[in-house]
């Protein structure tokens, strides 16, 4: 055995300096770790709110949009296609939205903020096909009742308010997304109005 003396010096600092590398180590392992519980860029994107410019949609006129992978229907409507809304709430399986699932803002014969638009998920509420507008030829389907939606698929209608028929497979209403108004031309799908 030696009698040299303890560099306790040196010890101090081989001490610390492993505790700063240790340290450094665990934190470059944490770094991404964590940072993989965040979504990714593509999934940030897929559930992002959606600007939609709805200045030139014409009378009459669907545009699709896409939000959260789904497509997203943004009609405008004619006053002819708004006076008919309240003249088939006998036909209808809930007539005024009070399903859950609707925002308060469907609340409404025409289902909408402002009525001139309509917007909605484009997907039926029986097992999720995409409806065919017929803006000219829904009479076919609903006697009377010149335009709305029509689910090839297994034969659910619905309104132009997206309101479902009774007697159809689909057993609630169309869903209407969370939505605002940014002006007079741009409403932002995704965001509930008051929300953002």
């Amino acid at each position: 055995m030696s009698n040299a003396p303890v560099d306790t010096g040196r010890r101090r600092f081989l001490t610390a300096a492993t505790a700063v590398i240790g340290g450094a180590g665990a934190v470059a392992v944490a770094v991404p770790f964590i940072k993989s519980w965040n979504p990714s860029a593509k999934a940030k994107a897929a559930g992002a709110p959606v600007e939609v410019n709805i200045s030139k949609i014409e009378p009459g006129q669907l545009i699709r949009v896409e939000w959260r992978g789904k497509p997203v229907w943004v009609v405008r409507r004619t006053k002819e296609v708004l006076d008919v809304l309240p003249s088939l709430d006998d036909q209808l399986r809930d007539p005024n939205s009070e399903e859950p699932q609707q925002p308060e803002y469907a609340q409404n014969p025409t289902r909408a903020i402002n009525p001139e638009y309509f917007i909605a998920v484009g997907l039926c509420t029986h097992l999720g096909c995409s409806p065919t507008y017929l803006p000219d030829s829904f009479g076919e389907q609903v006697e009377g009742v010149a335009s709305g939606f029509f689910c090839p698929c297994h034969g659910s209608k619905f309104d132009m308010a997206g309101r479902v028929f009774s007697g159809v497979p689909a057993p609630l209403n169309l869903v209407i997304p969370p939505h605002q108004y940014l002006d007079d031309s741009t409403v932002l799908i995704g965001v509930s109005e008051g929300a953002a």
